[in-house]
C-alpha cells in the first residue's frame, strides 16, 4: 500500500501505468482529462492556436461574458501563470481573438498594452454591433453644488464645442426662460452622448442642434446624463432625480476655484445614502491658481477617504489611469477623480474615454411581467397624452394593454399603448433597463401624476396607503417622534407621509429603527426592498421598504353593524344578529320612538303638540 501510495505521489494520475490494483481511481480518469483541458483554457496560452474543442469552448464563453452588450477582456494573463506573452505569441492571440469577435458579429479595440515579467499583456473592449432600433444605455446623475459647471460641461460634452467662459455652452440646454436668464438649472434635464461600436463619438450638432434619432441609430451605446439642480431651493427636484430616474452612476462636480462648498457634501452624501458609484469632476482649472486647485484636491480626497465615504480616490492624469479606474469602477470603493476645462478642453478626451467604459450597473429582469415608473407627464398636440419614465421589469410592445395607477381611490385603469419613442426615436418595443416615453389612448393628462404605474395585468396590483420601513436616521436637529410629517422618496414615488408608529420611542441623529409610515394625500404602488429618501428641511434618513399593508376601500369601514360589534365585544357578551340594534324608523324618529313602540293617542298628542328629539338620539 505504501509503494503504492509512493508511486500516486510521483506519477501523474492520469497515467496509463497505474496498476490494476489501483482501479480505485479509474473512475477520475475522464474528470482529470477534463481538468487539464480546463486548465489549457483557463491559461495565459488559450488563444494561443486552439483546437476547434477549446475554440468552441472559449466561444461559448465569450458570448456569457457579451451578455450585456459589451466587456474587457485581458489577452496574456491566466490563472496560475506568469502574466504576458511574447510579440509573436501575443500577436497570434490577438489574431483569435479578433476571429471571435467577427463570428459573435462584435468589435474588438484595444485600449492599452502593459509590459509584465513574462512579457506583454494588452487588455480590448469588445462590444457588439447594436441594431439600428436598439443601443445600450448607461444614465448617469450630474451632481454638485450651484456654479459648478454642471450645464456646461454637458454642453460642451454632448455639442463637441468648447465653451467661451461666459456660459456660451450651457444655453442650449436649458428649457426655461428664467434658466437662461439665471444661469441656474431648476429642473430636471436629459442630454445624451453616442458612442459607436468602436468607442467613437457619434454627436454632430446640425445647425446648433442634435439630432437625437440619427445618434441613436448609428450609436451602440447612449449615456444619458440626468442633470439635476445645484441650489439649495431645488433639493426637492435633485433628491427625485436621483431615485425616480435610477441612475447607474453619479458624477459629482467640483469647481476648483470655490472648492467643497454648498450642497457638494449634500449630493455627495445623497448617493452613498442610495448606492450610487460616484466619480468626480473639478472644473475651471484653466482660472484657478495651482495652490488653489491643489488645496481643493486635498480636502476632496481627504472627505473621501473619511469613515462617512470609505472611498479610495484615483487621480486621474493618463490612459492607463482612466482604464484601470473603469475596469475597477463597479466595485463601488474606488472614485476616479477628473480635472477638466471647458474653455481650453484639457482632459475632456480622457473623461470621454472613461464614459466610453462603463457598463450598466443595474441589471433587470426581462422574464418578468412588464412593470414601467412614470417620472414625466406631456400633452402634445395632435398625439394626446404622453408619459415617460424607466421600464423596471419584462417587455413592453406597441398595442399592450397595461393598467395605469393607481388613482385617490387606490384603482387601476386599463389603458394601451398608442405608440413607443426611446430618445425621440419610434420603436416597437422596450425592454427592462430602457427608459422611454409612451403614448396613451384615451387618458387625460390631469389624471396621471408622477409615481404612478404601467404594470402587467397578470401581476394584479395593488396600492397601499401604509407601509414599513427600516430606517436610519442620517441628520435631525433635536428628536423625531410618531406622527412626524416628512416628503418621502421611494423610486418616482414622491409624498408626504406620517409616521404612524416606531419601534423606539424617540429617533435621533444616528438611530437606527423599524418605522410604519401612511401616505397624507394618496395611495402608492410599492415594492419591497425598495430604496427610500426620508427628508424635511434638514433632516435626512434612508432606509429600505420591507412591508406593505394593502389598500382597502374605505367604503365598509366603521358601519353600525361594526360598531355594535365591537360594543358588545367589550361589555364581553355575544351579539346575536337577532338582537342588533335596529334603525328606528323615519316616522317614529319624529314621534321620538323606537322600533316596535306604539304611542298612546294621549302622547301622541303630546308629541304632536311638542315634539321630543331627545329620544332620536
Amino acid at each position: 500500500m505504501a509503494a503504492a501510495l509512493n508511486y500516486d505521489l510521483t506519477e501523474p494520475h492520469c497515467s496509463s501505468s497505474i496498476q490494476p490494483e489501483s482501479n480505485l481511481f479509474a473512475e477520475d480518469d475522464g474528470e482529470c482529462n477534463g481538468d487539464v483541458e480546463m486548465l489549457n483554457i483557463n491559461g495565459k496560452n488559450a488563444l494561443i492556436s486552439p483546437s476547434h474543442e477549446e475554440y468552441d469552448i472559449l466561444l461559448d464563453r465569450l458570448k456569457e461574458r457579451l451578455y450585456a452588450g459589451e466587456a474587457i477582456y485581458e489577452v496574456g494573463t491566466g490563472e496560475g501563470d506568469v502574466p504576458g506573452l511574447s510579440e509573436e505569441d501575443l500577436a497570434a492571440a490577438v489574431a483569435t481573438l479578433k476571429s471571435m469577435t467577427d463570428t459573435i458579429e462584435a468589435e474588438c479595440v484595444e485600449l492599452r498594452r502593459r509590459t509584465e515579467k513574462g512579457g506583454s499583456v494588452s487588455e480590448f473592449l469588445l462590444r457588439k454591433r447594436a441594431d439600428e432600433k436598439d443601443f445600450m444605455e448607461v444614465r448617469v446623475a450630474v451632481v454638485g453644488n450651484v456654479d459648478a459647471g454642471k450645464s456646461t460641461l454637458l454642453g460642451v460634452l454632448t455639442h463637441g464645442g468648447l465653451d467661451n467662459g461666459r456660459g456660451f455652452a450651457r444655453q442650449k440646454l436649458f428649457r426655461h426662460k428664467h434658466e437662461m436668464e439665471s444661469g441656474r438649472t431648476s429642473s430636471v434635464g436629459n442630454d445624451i452622448l453616442g458612442f459607436d461600436s468602436m468607442g467613437k463619438v457619434v454627436n454632430k450638432p446640425d445647425h446648433g442642434n442634435l439630432d437625437w434619432t440619427r445618434i441613436c441609430e448609428e450609436s451602440s451605446k447612449v449615456i444619458t446624463f440626468i442633470d439635476l439642480a445645484g441650489h439649495e431651493r431645488y433639493l426637492k427636484t435633485t433628491v427625485f432625480g436621483m431615485t425616480g430616474h435610477s441612475p447607474d452612476f453619479s458624477m459629482l462636480m467640483v469647481g476648483a476655484n470655490a472648492g467643497i462648498v454648498g450642497m457638494t457634501k449634500e449630493h455627495l452624501g445623497l448617493a452613498l445614502a442610495l448606492n450610487v458609484p460616484v466619480f468626480v469632476v473639478v472644473t475651471k482649472i484653466d482660472m484657478c491658481p495651482p495652490n488653489v486647485l491643489q488645496d481643493t484636491l486635498k480636502l476632496l480626497q481627504r472627505i473621501l477617504k473619511s469613515p462617512g465615504c470609505r472611498k479610495i480616490p484615483v487621480l486621474v492624469q493618463d490612459q492607463d489611469d482612466v482604464v484601470t479606474s473603469a475596469t475597477n469602477f463597479s466595485s463601488e470603493r474606488i472614485c476616479p477623480i477628473f480635472q477638466v476645462s471647458n474653455v481650453t478642453g484639457q482632459n475632456l478626451d480622457l473623461l470621454k474615454v472613461f464614459l466610453n467604459l462603463l457598463m450598466p450597473r443595474i441589471l433587470f429582469n426581462e422574464a418578468e411581467p412588464a412593470e414601467f415608473q412614470i417620472d414625466d407627464t406631456f400633452s402634445v398636440p395632435g398625439v394626446g397624452t404622453v408619459v415617460s419614465g424607466t421600464t423596471l421589469k419584462g417587455i413592453i410592445h406597441l398595442n399592450d394593454t397595461m393598467l395605469l395607477g393607481p388613482d385617490s381611490l387606490g384603482h387601476f385603469q386599463a389603458i394601451t399603448v398608442k405608440s413607443i419613442h426611446r430618445k425621440r426615436m419610434p420603436v416597437k418595443q422596450v425592454r427592462a433597463g430602457q427608459t422611454a416615453s409612451f403614448s396613451l389612448k384615451k387618458v387625460k393628462r390631469s389624471f396621471i401624476r408622477k409615481g404612478m404605474v404601467m404594470i402587467s395585468p397578470r401581476l394584479e396590483p395593488s396600492a397601499c396607503w401604509e407601509f414599513e420601513g427600516e430606517i436610519l436616521v442620517l441628520h435631525h436637529p433635536t428628536t423625531i417622534s410618531c406622527r412626524y410629517q416628512a416628503m418621502v422618496h421611494v423610486g418616482s414615488v414622491r409624498q408626504t407621509a406620517t409616521i404612524v408608529t416606531m419601534s423606539q420611542e424617540h429617533l435621533r441623529t444616528g438611530d437606527k429603527a423599524q418605522v410604519r409610515f401612511r401616505f397624507i394625500k394618496n395611495p402608492e404602488y410599492l415594492r419591497t426592498n425598495m430604496r427610500m429618501v426620508f427628508r424635511e428641511g434638514r433632516t435626512k434618513a434612508v432606509g429600505n421598504v420591507t412591508k406593505l399593508f394593502p389598500h382597502i376601500s374605505a367604503t365598509a369601514q366603521n358601519t353600525r353593524a361594526q360598531r355594535a360589534q365591537k360594543k358588545a365585544a367589550d361589555n364581553h357578551h355575544f351579539l346575536k344578529p337577532q338582537n342588533e340594534p335596529q334603525k328606528p324608523s323615519k316616522k317614529n324618529r319624529r314621534r321620538g320612538r323606537g322600533v316596535n313602540c306604539t304611542p298612546s293617542p294621549s302622547e301622541s298628542k303630546e308629541n304632536h303638540a311638542a315634539p321630543i328629539v331627545a329620544a332620536a338620539n
